[in-house]
This record gives structure tokens, sequence and C-alpha cells, in this order.
């Protein structure tokens, strides 16, 4: 992946951020997006996110931003300048649910093993 492509993901996912904060507000307060792949041409966009909460908040989440992704991409296209505006795909990104588990077995290993 190239500086440019890099730094691309990362302002796209600084600004959608903003964006949800901004314009949604109480809609979009569970969601955070998480990363951002920019295809190499940049017309398309994968877009990660997690939610807070679970199943019905994932659902929830899903189908808000489905609902809303030509709007944040317009949003998108007037907040930035880059060459094309990327078609935004969301996907839900389970790493930090993962990660929790992870974490939750290991502290329950710890309490386990006498000292």
């Amino acid at each position: 992946m190239s500086n440019r492509t890099i730094r691309v993901n990362e302002l796209i996912r600084q600004e959608l951020n903003a964006i949800l904060r901004s314009d949604y507000g109480v809609e979009a307060v569970a969601i955070t997006i998480t990363d951002v792949e920019v295809a190499p041409n940049l017309r398309s966009a994968l877009i990660f996110y997690s939610v807070i909460g679970g199943a019905p908040a994932i659902a929830s989440a899903k189908s808000f931003l489905s609902k809303k992704a030509r709007e944040m991409r317009q949003s998108l296209n007037r907040r930035i300048t880059i060459k094309y505006s990327p078609e935004l795909r969301f996907v839900y990104d389970a790493s930090m649910e993962r990660g929790s588990k992870i974490l939750s077995v290991l502290d329950e290993l710890e309490h386990e093993q006498p000292d």
C-alpha cells in the first residue's frame, strides 16, 4: 500500500467519524469507524465500523449506515478534495469483540491459577 493510499484511508476514517458525530448525533452515537480500505483507483472504499451494544445495536447500525451511505458520501465529498469520491461500502468489524473475549478468557485464567 502506498503512502498516498494510507493517508487517504486515514483522512476518510477521520472525516467519516466527524460526519457521524456532527450530522447524525444521537442516531450514530454508538458507531465508530475503525478502519478504511480505499481501492487503488479511489473509486470505492470498504469502511469498517464497530458498535457499542449487542446484536440489536449491530443490526440497527447496519441498517442506518446502508440508508445513509449516499448522504455520507456527499458530505465526505464536500469535506475533502480527492480525484474521485469513493463509493462507500460498510462492513462490521468484529475485532473489538474478539479482543474483549480474549481479555476476559485471560482474566479468568489468571484468577483460576493458584499463587
